[in-house]
């Protein structure tokens, strides 16, 4: 089974996934706990409420749900989250496995968001190297009101 449709154009996920990350700085897990810890980006979380529950949530991170990204992290949108400041703004997106995050910041990079990448491997890669990581009821929530 081939990964192109010559006729049509199609790709596989697996190849469209490869040319999303060949445009992205993606991070290593410490890496983006010091990008993090020195203010120079701002995890995101993505993962779905049953993860969070079940394995927790990354200290600082904000949690938006990935059917609302664009939409809180637009800076010039009317429903963006407070921490939306800039075209400018380092985003590290984290998902459960660094998969979908990856589809998510070339997403953001559509928006103007060049400086928006991914945590290689997710929480799960996060949470493998010992970065710290919190309870539920810790964490930051973007505000639906975009406060």
């Amino acid at each position: 089974m081939s990964d192109a449709n010559s006729t049509t154009g199609a790709v596989s996920v697996d190849v469209h996934l490869e040319r999303v990350r060949s445009g992205l700085d993606r991070l290593a897990a410490e890496d983006a706990h010091a990008a993090a810890g020195a203010g120079d980006a701002l995890l995101v979380d993505i993962r779905y409420a049953a993860l969070r529950d079940r394995d927790g949530l990354i200290p600082g991170a904000l949690v938006v749900e990935r059917n609302e990204l664009e939409w809180r992290l637009d800076p010039l949108g009317s429903h963006r989250a407070a921490e939306a400041t800039g075209h400018d703004l380092r985003v590290v997106v984290v998902c459960n496995e660094g998969y979908a995050s990856s589809l998510a910041a070339e997403s953001l990079h559509r928006l103007g968001l060049r400086r928006a990448t991914d945590l290689v491997g997710g929480f799960q890669a996060w949470r493998a190297a010992g970065l710290p990581v919190t309870g539920p009821a810790e964490h930051l929530t973007a505000a639906p009101d975009g406060g």
